[in-house]
């Protein structure tokens, strides 16, 4: 039985030697800073996330440099995203005053996405394959869907509003995630490349009701249902211990968003 996504990978000798000296680097320097972590701090890393997800499409259609390929293949993208982020955050805690890190990590994000997505475009205009209508029908359902779900959620288990603004970026990462892989699936005829997800999917469409709503409905109902309640579960968890709670949500938000993204791109232009 297949248990790691297709197309996962490690990156040639050289590569994971400088990745594993960087990320000793940028971790000594975080562990000797230790910088201040608030849920602005985390919602501000959302535009780094998509980075790595937009680098990542860019790899699988072979649209980076042959030097930067290997480090945005699966899983080394994700650990280079988070080395580049590491020292931007420590170098920003001791260069402004505190109350400014949040920005200037959103800002460098937004900066690190914009030529990402730009070349992206050019890629798919290359293969003449840009197509953005269905992926932002599926942003739109996920933005609203998300919204609903909060609102209910926050009545039923009033405690998860503790959570606040990353508790929405966690249920929207993983509402994105669900929605777009419906529309890849239902409507665009991608394919799912998580073994987990796909047993889900596969469940879903051995349903009778397969047949008149498909067979993702069930997996976009399945992450709805665990991200919701992991954030009613990590409340507790982010009063008591914030710094930690936080950072624990934002890599639960990362680990949905980031593949929404992935998704909303990699349909977009391929």
């Amino acid at each position: 039985m297949q248990i790691l996504p297709e197309g996962f990978a490690l990156p040639p000798i050289p590569y994971l030697f400088v990745i594993l000296v960087a990320a000793v680097g940028v971790g000594v320097g975080v562990r000797a800073r230790r910088p201040t972590v608030t849920a602005a701090h985390v919602v501000a890393l959302a535009p780094w996330m998509a980075v790595g997800s937009v680098l990542h499409v860019l790899h699988v259609v072979g649209a980076l440099p042959p030097l930067v390929d290997p480090l945005a293949g699966t899983p080394s993208v994700y650990v280079s995203v988070a080395i580049v982020v590491g020292a931007v955050w420590v170098g920003a805690d001791a260069a402004v005053d505190g109350a400014r890190v949040p920005t200037v990590l959103a800002a460098s994000g937004v900066l690190a996405l914009a030529p990402a997505l730009g070349a992206a475009v050019l890629a798919g205009q290359a293969r003449d394959s840009l197509a953005v209508t269905w992926p932002t029908v599926a942003l739109v359902v996920a933005v609203a869907l998300t919204a609903v779900v909060w609102v209910v959620l926050s009545r039923l288990r009033p405690e998860a509003a503790v959570t606040g603004s990353v508790g929405v970026l966690a249920l929207f990462g993983h509402t994105l995630d669900g929605v777009s892989t419906a529309v890849g699936l239902e409507l665009l005829g991608f394919g799912e490349r998580t073994p987990l997800s796909r047993l889900i999917i596969e469940l879903g469409q051995a349903l009778p009701t397969a047949q008149y709503v498909g067979g993702t409905w069930l997996f976009v109902l399945v992450k709805l249902l665990v991200a919701g309640g992991v954030v009613v579960l990590m409340a507790d968890y982010v009063r008591e211990e914030p710094t930690e709670g936080y950072l624990l949500l934002g890599l639960v938000a990362a680990v949905g968003l980031g593949p929404g993204v992935h998704n909303l791109v990699l349909f977009s232009i391929a």
